[in-house]
Formats: structure tokens, sequence, C-alpha cells
């Protein structure tokens, strides 16, 4: 148990001190069951902690509350694994790079260590300004992963993959400056949404 917690940070600390060299490593070998698991558990992890967050903060914990953290959450996470494979697959055509399905799902599990993080953050969140600041954090750092994988992981050509990147950060760009932040930030966190309402 020891050596998986070990190497479970040793993952983390490769992805976040050499992305290119972790991502570059990346192949496919037929065992998405991996990539999938380890999808689901960093939802559970971050489900639970957001669940345990609720609960030092006061709320009640209900069969609801419950369910959706340890069910709802790592299901969700399994999924948007998924759809982000299929937005890999996009921009891996759109950019020249690998056409692989396994590859892109690889890349992105080995960066879901993020989900629990995120998930965390936004329940944190205690009025607007912190909204506002722990999301453009994330989006931001969520955009650099999705390069790297991009680059490294899938193989794109970097002026493609920098264009890409750089029209995904328009779009981002475009809905905070709109009120279409609302709606984004109501999905991280409704109570500190409605501070930014009043």
């Amino acid at each position: 148990m020891k050596k998986k917690i070990k190497n479970a940070f040793k993952h983390i600390r490769n992805i976040i001190v050499n992305p290119k060299r972790y991502f570059s490593k990346i192949v496919a070998d037929g065992n998405l069951e991996e990539s999938m698991l380890r999808a689901f558990l960093y939802g559970l992890l971050g489900g639970v902690l957001v669940l345990l967050i609720r609960l030092i903060g006061g709320a009640t914990i209900t069969f609801g509350a419950i369910f959706t953290a340890v069910v709802i959450v790592p299901v969700l996470a399994v999924t948007l694994l998924f759809v982000f494979g299929g937005l890999m697959m996009l921009v891996s055509e759109i950019t020249g790079g690998e056409r692989d399905w396994e590859i892109a799902i690889k890349g992105l599990a080995s960066i879901f260590f993020i989900y629990p993080v995120i998930l965390v953050l936004n329940a944190m969140a205690f009025n607007c300004t912190s909204i506002w600041i722990i999301s453009l954090l994330v989006d931001a750092y969520v955009l650099f992963l999705f390069y790297n994988i991009s680059l490294y992981c899938m193989r794109g050509k970097k002026g493609s993959v920098i264009a890409v990147i750089a029209i995904l950060a328009l779009f981002i760009a475009t809905v905070y400056a709109t009120d279409y932040r609302i709606g984004w930030f109501m999905l991280k966190n409704t109570g500190a949404t409605l501070a930014c309402l009043v």
C-alpha cells in the first residue's frame, strides 16, 4: 500500500515538474481499465473531500449528498474522461497528431489527480472574489495540461497546438467577460456565485 501511495505522488510530481518527459512516454498497450479506474478513484476522493468540507462547514448531510459524493461524482469523472478524450481526438485531428483513442484516454487519466483538487478548491470558495480567483487559476492550469497532452502525448504540431489552445483561451476569456460566467461559476459553487449577483 505504501508503495502505491509513493508511486502516486511520484506520478503527480513528474507531471508537475517535467510534463514533456512524462507525456512523451505514454504508449498504447491495450489497458484502458486502469485509466478508467484512476478517474473513478480520483472522482471518489474528490466527492468524499467535498462532502467532508461541507460537513465541517456545518451543512446537513443527507442521503442524496452521500449518494452524489460516492456514486455520481466518480461516475461523472469517468464520463468526463471519455468526453475530454473525444475532444482530445478532435484537437489531435486538427493539429496533425496521433489518432489513438487509448493514448488520449491515458494522457487525460494521468492528469485526473487535478479533479479532486478542483472540486475541493471550488467547494472552498466563499464569495465572489474567491470564486473568480479559483476559477481563473484552475482554468489556466487545465489549459496548460491540455497543451502538454496535445503536444507531447498526442504529438501534435506545436504551432497548431498553440493556435488551438489560444482559441480555447479566447473562448474562456469570452465566457469570463460576459454574463455566461455566472453559469460557469454556478457549476462550481452556487453559494459563492450568488454573492456575485448581489
